[in-house]
């Protein structure tokens, strides 16, 4: 069964740039591990939230890509540049 997630952002409008970038990197290095089917940024057409969506073979190639961003040098902190929380949705493979 593969799993994979579809996750909301929403920076202020003068981290958006700045954030589409942060969400590239990061995609990168997850479609680098092992496992991973893919990882991408996408924009909203409003342009109100930056959507990443990446898929996986299993939840253990899942498991083994958040691992490597703990160590890779990219920045997935949330904090004050997002207007409003993060909404992550978890996918399983029908």
């Amino acid at each position: 069964m593969s799993v994979g997630f579809v996750a909301m952002h929403y920076p202020h409008a003068d981290h958006h740039d700045a954030f589409v970038a942060r969400v590239q990197r990061v995609a990168g290095v997850l479609r680098s591990t092992p496992g991973c089917l893919g990882a991408e940024c996408w924009v909203t057409a409003a342009g109100d939230a930056v959507v990443s969506i990446a898929r996986w073979e299993s939840e253990a190639a899942q498991a083994a890509s958040m691992q490597a961003l703990g160590s890779a040098d990219v920045d997935v902190a949330y904090d004050e540049r997002e207007v409003r929380p993060r909404e992550i949705t978890a996918l399983v493979s029908a």
